[in-house]
């Protein structure tokens, strides 16, 4: 299901995305990920996975959610890449982007540890500055599912020097964005949430495969990304 998307013609290269299989961090014309680059995540979190969970667990979950709920979160689920991608083209030398994947399989949590490791470098960032949905969480709250580890497709996670204007300038053209922490020395891999600093672990299998099976949960995002 490895999917390669390519965006060319910039002036700093050839900016590279993998989705789908396991997400890889691509550099950019050379570049490569270093301590200060700053992470960004443009997109939110595990929208397509919750959307195959509410197709999953419809019955389930309809004793809890109103039908019109159902159906907004469906339509809120359907933005993709496309658009960002779009607005990333060319721009990889005005914001110093050095690395850059799509989020898919394993979630943000994954899609983190893959960079981290890619480039051989540290990161640090924040669980609260994780962009994800209300209705993400509502979701995954019903079905016991972590939505940090639940399979994403319509977000991508970036390494750039000037992350903070990268975040600033996606946000003004509609497209959410957040600053989520900063490469570092070393090879620790934190996570701070509140006043609290942990350490991310080895990557589990997404969610959906722990909870519908893995046959099952790729049939259902097969069908998911293909609508």
């Amino acid at each position: 299901m490895t999917e390669k998307r390519e965006v060319k013609d910039g002036p700093g290269g050839i900016l590279e995305v993998r989705t789908g299989g396991s997400p890889k961090a691509e550099t950019v014309d050379g570049t490569e990920v270093k301590p200060g680059d700053v992470l960004v995540i443009a997109g939110s979190i595990g929208q397509l996975g919750a959307r195959a969970l509410l197709e999953a667990r419809k019955e389930e979950l309809s004793t809890w959610f109103s039908p019109e709920y159902m159906e907004q979160a469906l339509l809120n689920s359907e933005k993709q890449l496309g658009g960002v991608l779009d607005v990333l083209k060319g721009c990889e030398e005005s914001f110093g982007i050095s690395g850059v994947q799509a989020v898919g399989e394993g979630g943000i949590f994954r899609a983190i540890w893959e960079l981290s490791g890619e480039y051989g470098v540290g990161v640090s960032f924040s669980l609260h500055c994780i962009p994800i949905w209300q209705w993400v969480i509502e979701v995954c709250e019903r079905c016991g599912v972590n939505p940090y580890r639940l399979w994403c497709g319509n977000c991508l996670l970036l390494a750039a020097q000037r992350g903070w204007q990268l975040a600033q300038a996606l946000k003004g053209m509609g497209i959410e964005a957040e600053v989520i922490g900063a490469v570092e020395g070393g090879i620790a891999r934190k996570i701070v949430h509140r006043d609290e600093t942990g350490y991310l672990e080895r990557p589990r299998e997404d969610e959906l495969y722990r909870l519908l099976g893995k046959d099952t949960a790729t049939q259902m995002m097969e069908n998911v990304i293909g609508e």
